[in-house]
């Protein structure tokens, strides 16, 4: 079973995308919020997803990034 363990710094980034969004819409910060959050349950299946993390000699250890440009 995979353990998903949310970084302090990734909770605060959660809560001003929240914060962000809210000042428009209460409703679709929340739908954003769970959409984002829904996301990492696909890491829950076990499998071997993402890139290795090169700092961290553990393979087991991997980051899923999406870039976002404009």
């Amino acid at each position: 079973m995979v353990r998903i363990k949310w970084l302090r710094s990734a909770k605060i980034d959660l809560k001003e995308i929240y914060d962000f969004i809210s000042l428009d819409s209460k409703r679709y910060a929340r739908f954003q919020i769970e959409k984002i959050q829904n996301k990492t349950e696909i890491l829950k299946t076990g499998m071997i997803i993402g890139k290795r993390v090169s700092e961290i000699d553990d393979n087991n250890v991997r980051e899923i990034l999406k870039e976002i440009t404009e």
